[in-house]
């Protein structure tokens, strides 16, 4: 029997649920339709080089015109849960002000028929597509987006609140503040110092006021959606290790110390010096961290690789143009094992490492779910038109073999979303990239499932035999 025909899989508890994932800018498309306005990824996406092959997401999937399709895909495939998120530039085209009702509505329709079809809709707010208008006023640099972000916060919730159990406030703030403003690489495209760091933090002021929003219109399950990583040092030198603690102020600390533990990150001197004004920053104001702080339902897990880190000088010695990454240290990739196309490398016990890591060092933490997990492959269509992902399986096996040693561990996951429903706009990837489990072609918007949305399929109803027989749990 071959992987992908397997009918062995991991095992987990009763209650736990399996979902799917997506997000706005990498599959609607309609970007000039029903009164949208432009969002930050439109700009970057029109700045030569800045996106491989010069692509965009003007159409991407579709699925602003092909949800119900999609849907159809989901109930299909069986899940419990659909990870979703909002377009704030759908929803407030100039990011504040009177509601967008096109907008609006299509989520509207979106959420009915996720209910029709038997599914929980979990709506994430945003997963980095800010409104143009609100860049050109500072971005995420300046304190104003984090107020604007919790007023759509409350239009969306008051809209959906009634329908929409789980809501996540923001999704991976690390690529939004330190990838979008700091490396260039993520739209705005910035390479700042000060400036990406004051993005971080007002990503969390933001967060904390979305939170207090969401709650004022009753919202039932509230939580946000980081992308910790795990790292893991070169040698056993001190400098390297040394290295691994500035890095993981960088990608980790930073969210999870005044998120769960109430405090500014311990060594956040050490990893960026004069890049932190008056020694912590003129941006940060009394009472944040309690807001920053409000208790969550949840906290989401996204994961798909460790990171190999090594010291290194500063690429710019100059702190007035050092860039919020530059934190002496080279990060790499281990090459030992397999690699997907996206470079990354498949090492699965480290996200167990990572969960058991993130459960000791924060008591406090809330349950957690997976909220991001999966692939990139070179998938190809066989000559009978079907995919056969092998790769893909054997990953979201392995790893799902992972969380479940964690939840044996006494870690507290209560569900699991795959990346990604739908191959789609990788941001500056492009659509060279393809983490979908149901393959999408461009030129013709076909959807096909592959081999591993089987596989996937088989373990969701293996699990809803084994724990609630005679009874669909959704």
């Amino acid at each position: 029997m071959s992987l992908s025909e397997s009918t062995e899989f991991p095992e987990f508890p009763a209650g736990f649920f399996f979902g799917a994932a997506t997000a706005s800018y990498q599959i609607e498309g309609a970007y000039d339709e029903d009164g949208r306005g432009p969002s930050i990824w439109d700009t970057f996406c029109r700045r030569p080089g800045r996106v491989a092959d010069g692509a965009t997401g003007d159409v991407a999937c579709d699925h602003y015109h092909r949800y119900r399709e999609d849907i159809a895909l989901l109930r299909e495939l069986g899940v419990d849960s659909y990870r979703f998120s909002v377009a704030w530039p759908r929803v407030q085209p100039a990011g504040s002000g009177p509601a967008n009702a096109a907008g609006l509505d299509f989520y509207d329709r979106l959420v009915d028929e996720l209910l029709a079809s038997g599914i929980s809709p979990a709506a994430t707010l945003y997963h980095w597509d800010l409104p143009q208008a609100l860049e050109e006023r500072g971005g995420w640099r300046v304190r104003e987006t984090a107020e604007r972000f919790a007023e759509y916060a409350g239009v969306v919730a008051a809209r959906l609140g009634d329908r929409v159990d789980r809501w996540i406030t923001l999704n991976e703030p690390f690529c939004s503040a330190f990838v979008g403003y700091a490396a260039g690489a993520h739209a705005p495209g910035a390479r700042e110092g000060r400036g990406a760091l004051a993005a971080a933090h007002h990503l969390l002021v933001g967060h904390g006021l979305a939170v207090h929003a969401l709650r004022a219109a009753g919202a039932r399950e509230v939580g946000i959606t980081l992308n910790p990583d795990r790292l893991l040092p070169a040698t056993d030198s001190p400098a390297d290790l040394a290295a691994v603690r500035r890095v993981g102020t960088l990608h980790n600390d930073v969210w999870f110390e005044p998120l769960f533990a109430g405090r500014y990150p311990e060594h956040e001197a050490e990893t960026w010096g004069e890049l932190l004004p008056s020694g912590d920053g003129s941006y940060r104001l009394d009472g944040d961290l309690d807001l920053i702080g409000a208790p969550l339902d949840f906290v989401g897990i996204n994961y798909y690789r460790p990171i190999t880190v090594a010291d290194a000088p500063y690429r710019d010695a100059d702190p007035a143009t050092r860039t919020a990454v530059d934190v002496r240290a080279e990060e790499t990739w281990r090459d030992d094992v397999r690699h997907t196309t996206m470079g990354w490398p498949v090492v699965p016990h480290t996200f167990t490492d990572l969960l058991l890591d993130l459960a000791e060092r924060y008591p406090a933490l809330p349950p957690l779910l997976i909220t991001e997990n999966g692939s990139a492959e070179a998938d190809t269509v066989d000559a009978d038109g079907r995919v056969r992902d092998v790769e893909r399986i054997d990953y979201l096996r392995s790893h799902l073999d992972a969380l479940a040693a964690a939840l044996r561990a006494g870690v507290d996951v209560r569900g699991y979303y795959v990346w990604s429903l739908l191959d789609n706009f990788e941001w500056a990837r492009g659509y060279g990239q393809r983490f979908g489990i149901v393959r999408v072609d461009y030129d013709t918007q076909v959807r096909t499932p592959k081999d591993s949305y089987r596989w996937y399929q088989r373990l969701i109803a293996a699990h809803r035999a084994r724990t609630t027989p005679g009874e669909d749990p959704r």
